[in-house]
């Protein structure tokens, strides 16, 4: 996903939100629907959480110095962390709370119609924001479903978004049920169990991005045809015996690290060696612009089994590296 797209589908959803927000809010003020306000705060989180994904789009942009030498691209995983709190703290718990006490303390829902105009409005405008970002996703996740292109996803900033606009039309078709029907069936607590309903959607939403941005947090590789594609042009390298160990991580949406030790023929000489892991190199970026680090080492296959085989005795050393 490139970075040009994660941002425009981010800012197009922070407008809408944005203004959305302000609409439900004064609906809600307007009529004292429980479920307009829960529909106010969840445009408002999501609005403050496009501005944090910005941001960490915008830090993880900064090049590697002493300090990071790895660059900041792990920061827009750090702050769409943050995102899956906060929808589930603020948008979640707020939603339930106002909920349980419109439930607790039902009264009815005065000029309904506003409610009907701002929702029917608020669903046009997060309909364009959500089909925004559905192109967008859809354009980048092949041949993968929906679900396995989101877990496969190194880029979190769209299907955040996505998942975030989708909560909202599910959020909208419920608060204008809860209203309708409670206002049909003169029975306000309607009302209430639509702001609970709302609070439940969006904790689903925060559990699934939550773990979803972990895993990219810790650290995730690359993908498996990725992988595949540097073992092969790794094996058809002339003069490479044979691949000991890869290992690759995520440092960003389009930042990859590749570790690789090999086992070279024998008999060739250093100069040569170097002159193979140049080439080598040179292949698998131009192959895949995503892997922007490469870091090969020259081992022999008996020297890497032995050292794994150390490690797996001293288990407790403090220089052995796991795989």
């Amino acid at each position: 996903m490139s970075a040009g797209g994660s941002t425009k589908v981010v800012v197009a959803a922070l407008v809408g939100n944005g203004v959305i927000a302000v609409v439900k809010f004064a609906g809600s003020i307007f009529t004292g629907s429980s479920a307009m306000l829960s529909e106010a705060i969840h445009s408002l989180v999501d609005t403050g959480n496009q501005g944090l994904i910005l941001y960490g789009l915008s830090r993880a942009k900064k090049p590697a110095d002493d300090s990071h030498p790895f660059g900041y691209g792990m920061e827009l995983y750090f702050w769409t962390f943050v995102v899956a709190i906060l929808i589930f703290a603020i948008g979640a718990g707020v939603s339930l709370y106002e909920g349980v006490e419109k439930i607790l303390n039902p009264h009815p829902v005065t000029d309904a119609w506003v409610n009907y105009l701002i929702l029917g409005v608020a669903f046009i405008v997060e309909g364009a924001a959500w089909y925004f970002a559905f192109r967008e996703f859809r354009s980048r996740k092949g041949h993968l479903g929906y679900m396995s292109a989101i877990r496969e996803s190194k880029d979190p900033a769209v299907f955040t978004v996505l998942m975030e606009d989708t909560a909202a039309m599910l959020g909208l078709a419920v608060a204008f049920a809860g209203i309708a029907v409670g206002e049909w069936l003169d029975m306000p607590v309607l009302d209430g169990v639509a702001s609970v309903v709302i609070g439940v959607i969006l904790a689903v939403v925060a559990v699934l991005l939550a773990v979803e941005c972990k895993g990219l947090l810790i650290g995730e590789g690359a993908r498996s045809a990725t992988v595949r594609g540097i073992r092969a042009i790794a094996h058809s390298t002339e003069g490479v015996a044979g691949i000991n160990e890869l290992l690759t991580m995520h440092l960003g949406p389009e930042d990859i690290l590749a570790t690789i030790s090999l086992d070279f023929v024998d008999g060739i000489s250093s100069e040569q060696v170097e002159a193979l892991i140049s080439t080598l190199e040179q292949d698998i970026k131009q192959s895949y612009p995503d892997v922007t680090r490469v870091f090969i080492e020259a081992q022999s296959l008996r020297g890497h089994l032995g050292l794994r085989g150390h490690q797996s005795a001293n288990p407790g050393d403090p220089n052995s590296r796991g795989d």
